[in-house]
């Protein structure tokens, strides 16, 4: 395996490519390991009433929308945040996907999802109550995320 690390001082944000013959284990992890690195760097301030959060974003289950503001979700509770959805999108590691007009989840904690090809398909998440949705407009590249992030494959 060969590794190149090119310097563009005229690169507004660090970029990782990995240019592979095809996608097996090993490439697999090195993806896993560098997603894991960024997540852990990046950090969101989260409030609740007057008190600030410093909360890791791999504890996160999903962000969402609710009446003019957006929550972070956690296994047993939910945050105010000071960023919007698209905010979120821009700065949030692969692990975190777009599955609706109001909601960005982390397929990372994913346990079950209920497909439903009429509406939307309802995703449960390992040790927590809490439930989400993704919209049929959001599906496919939701579940290419999942594929991609978690190394699952499809037959």
């Amino acid at each position: 395996m060969k590794i190149t690390i090119n310097i563009d001082e005229n690169k507004k944000e660090d970029e990782i490519i990995i240019k592979c013959k095809e996608l097996n284990k090993d490439i697999e992890e090195i993806q896993n390991i560098i997603s894991k690195t960024l997540s852990k760097r990046e950090q969101i301030i989260f409030y609740k009433d007057n008190t600030e959060y410093y909360l890791s974003l791999d504890k996160v289950l999903f962000f969402e929308t609710e009446s003019n503001s957006i929550y972070g979700h956690v296994e047993a509770d939910m945050y105010e945040i000071k960023y919007r959805l698209y905010e979120l999108e821009e700065i949030l590691p692969i692990e975190f996907v777009r599955v609706s007009k109001s909601t960005i989840l982390n397929v990372r904690h994913i346990r079950s999802i209920d497909r439903n090809i009429l509406s939307s398909s309802m995703v449960e998440f390992h040790s927590s109550h809490k439930k989400t949705y993704v919209s049929r407009h959001y599906y496919k590249d939701f579940k290419r995320r999942l594929m991609e992030v978690r190394g699952y494959y499809e037959k």
